[in-house]
C-alpha cells in the first residue's frame, strides 16, 4: 500500500468508527409540568408629574453628589512654587507657604539608598523618615534649612546649609549623608 491509499484507509476507518458508536445522549425525564401562577394585579400608574416636580426633583438629584471631600484626581503631588515668592516653609521665619516634601525634614533625618557616579550627571536616591524615596541630583535643596547638595560622590553626599546665628553672622555647615553599606 501507498502513503497516500494508507491515510484513506485511516479516514474511512475513523469515519466507521464514529458512525457505529452510540452518542453521548443522556436521557433525561421530562421536567414536571408547571402550575401557572396568579397573575399579579394591575398596579395603578403613578399620576402624571408636573414640570416644577421634575425641576425640582433633578435639583435634589445633583445636590446629592458632594465632591468637596474628595481628593482632586488632577492635582500634583509636589507643590508649585508662585514665580516670584521664595519657597518657605516652616522653619524659615515662621511664614507658611507649602515647601516640597524633602524640604520638611532635618537633612540628618534621612537615608541614602543608592547612588549612582559616572553618568552625565551624579545621582543618589535617598530616603525621608516616612520611608518615601527621592532621587536628587547636585544643586537641589533638601532639608528644612534650605540645604543644597553641593556633592554627590561614590560613598556619600556632601549638603551645605546656612544658619544665621544670634549675633547676625551667616554661618556655613556641611553635613554628609554616608550610604549605608550592605552587610
Amino acid at each position: 500500500m501507498t502513503k497516500k491509499e494508507n491515510n484513506q484507509f485511516l479516514v474511512v476507518l475513523l469515519l466507521g468508527l464514529a458512525l457505529s458508536l452510540p452518542g453521548c445522549t443522556k436521557k433525561e425525564p421530562p421536567p414536571p409540568p408547571q402550575t401557572p401562577q396568579p397573575k399579579p394585579a394591575a398596579k395603578p400608574s403613578p399620576p402624571p408629574v408636573s414640570v416644577q416636580q421634575q425641576a425640582s426633583s433633578a435639583k435634589a438629584a445633583q445636590s446629592q453628589f458632594d465632591f468637596s471631600s474628595k481628593k482632586d484626581p488632577f492635582k500634583p503631588y509636589v507643590a508649585e512654587v508662585a514665580q516670584g515668592k521664595p519657597a518657605v516653609g516652616p522653619g524659615k521665619g515662621g511664614k507658611t507657604e507649602e515647601v516640597l516634601p524633602i524640604q520638611s525634614y532635618d537633612v540628618t533625618k534621612f537615608k541614602v539608598a543608592g547612588i549612582i557616579v559616572g553618568m552625565k550627571e551624579n545621582s543618589a536616591l535617598i530616603i525621608d523618615p516616612k520611608g518615601k524615596g527621592y532621587v536628587v541630583k547636585q544643586g537641589m535643596l533638601i532639608g528644612n534649612n534650605d540645604g543644597r547638595i553641593t556633592r554627590i560622590a561614590s560613598t556619600y553626599i556632601e549638603v551645605t546649609e546656612l544658619y544665621r546665628e544670634e549675633n547676625g553672622r551667616t554661618r556655613k555647615q556641611t553635613t554628609r549623608l554616608v550610604l549605608s553599606q550592605k552587610k
